[in-house]
This record gives structure tokens, C-alpha cells and sequence, in this order.
């Protein structure tokens, strides 16, 4: 008898976890998107079927290289362009016009994207951020000495106390600058990841964050005053 209720417990619980075919499909839809915002460098994660915060982020930072409405869902439009044969990669992107000439870093608000930009117009570097357009304005700015504060500071602090900046480069009044993602003190561990980067999913102060590996490209490239360009 302890027998038979212990194979009709196993079979309720087969049956209560059991996929539907509509899930099963759902599911495979999902992996199918992963591995194609994978494939065109949009970082989605695990191709694990589930689409959850990280694989939402590749979706909106697919949507902004294709200038659509950054949602996170992948609805039929989204779909459509995501498995066309013109599909645009999301981590390389052409720098936006109307963005000035010359040396300079380029913002883009609407994409949440940076470039590094040569006297020439080559690209050296890109990559997603998170910012606040709410404090930071659009238009014309240059890396320097704001407000009686240093234009470089190597390891910085927010007002707060709580984090470091690493690599904190000023370029406009009075805090507002370029860095890696903030690191808590207490673990020195970033206080998102970096999949957030070049999406909507988070805000920050006023600042732009970015990459570790960026934002040691963009130390590099600041060493003398270098025009910012908001667009």
C-alpha cells in the first residue's frame, strides 16, 4: 500500500509539472532569440529559454540599434527584424550625424551607447552605458577641471560614501563624468551587471557608466582635454 501511494505522489507531480505544448514552443521560441541576439553581439545570456532580466536587456539593446521603441519584449516587429538577413549587429554601431567633427567621445542618450572617435573619424572604441538623461543635457561638452574639482580622479568616491568610482573622468558641471559601474565598498563588487549596460534598465546620478575594460579605454583616451558630444 505505501508502495501504490508513493507511485500515485510521483505521478501527480509529473503530471503538475508537465509542459504544455504552447509552453514547449514558447520556450524554444525563446532559445531561438538568444541565440540569435548572441550571434549578433546583443549579450543575452544563456540560451536557457527564459526570458528574464538579462536576455530583456539583449532584446532593448537590439531595439535601440534598430531605433524602435526600447520595450524588452520581442514582439512580431522585433522578431521580424531580429532573424532578417540584414540584422545589424548591436555592439558595433556607426557613430550618430549631426555629432560633431574631430577628436571627441560621442554620447548617444537615445541608443545609450559611447564611441571614441579619432581625428579622422575612426572608431577606437564603443560600448553601452547607463546615464540619466533627467540631469545630463544634450549638447557639447569637454573632459576638464569643474567646479575646483580634478578632472581625473584614478579611484574616486560617490557623495554617499558607499562606492568607488574607478576611473572617474570630469567633463561636465560639477559631477558629472565618465567611470566603471560603481563598485560597493563593503565588496568591492559593482552594484549591477553588465548586461544593463546600453539599455534602459537602470539610471544613474548624471553620470556615464561603463565597462571596466571601457573605462580604462576612456581614461586612456582623455589624457588632454577632449570634446563630449550629447546626442
Amino acid at each position: 500500500m505505501t508502495r501504490l501511494v508513493a507511485l500515485v505522489a510521483v505521478l501527480v507531480c509529473a503530471l503538475a509539472i508537465s509542459v504544455t505544448p504552447a509552453q514547449a514552443a514558447a520556450r524554444d521560441g525563446v532559445v531561438k532569440a538568444q541565440k540569435r541576439l548572441n550571434a549578433l553581439g546583443c549579450q543575452a545570456g544563456p540560451a536557457d529559454g527564459k526570458l528574464g532580466p538579462w536576455t530583456r536587456s539583449a532584446v532593448v539593446r537590439f531595439q535601440s540599434r534598430i531605433d524602435r521603441a526600447q520595450s524588452g519584449r520581442l514582439d512580431r516587429r522585433t522578431r521580424t527584424r531580429l532573424y532578417a538577413d540584414s540584422a545589424p549587429r548591436c555592439d558595433v554601431r556607426p557613430v550618430p550625424g549631426h555629432s560633431g567633427h574631430g577628436r571627441r567621445i560621442v554620447i548617444s542618450q537615445q541608443q545609450n551607447w559611447v564611441w571614441l572617435v579619432t581625428r579622422r573619424g575612426g572608431i577606437v572604441a564603443q560600448g553601452g552605458m547607463v546615464d540619466n538623461p533627467a540631469v545630463l543635457a544634450r549638447g557639447s561638452h569637454r573632459v576638464g577641471s569643474y567646479c575646483g574639482r580634478a578632472a581625473r580622479i584614478r579611484l574616486n568616491q560617490a557623495a554617499s560614501g558607499l562606492v568607488w568610482l574607478d576611473r572617474f573622468v570630469r567633463f561636465a558641471p560639477c559631477g558629472i563624468g565618465f567611470h566603471q559601474i560603481p563598485r560597493a565598498k563593503s565588496t568591492g563588487q559593482q552594484i549591477h551587471a553588465d548586461w544593463v549596460l546600453g539599455t534602459n534598465q537602470e539610471a544613474s546620478h548624471g553620470c556615464i557608466r561603463l565597462s571596466r575594460s571601457l573605462s580604462k579605454q576612456v581614461w586612456s583616451f582623455t589624457t588632454r582635454r577632449t570634446p563630449v558630444r550629447v546626442v
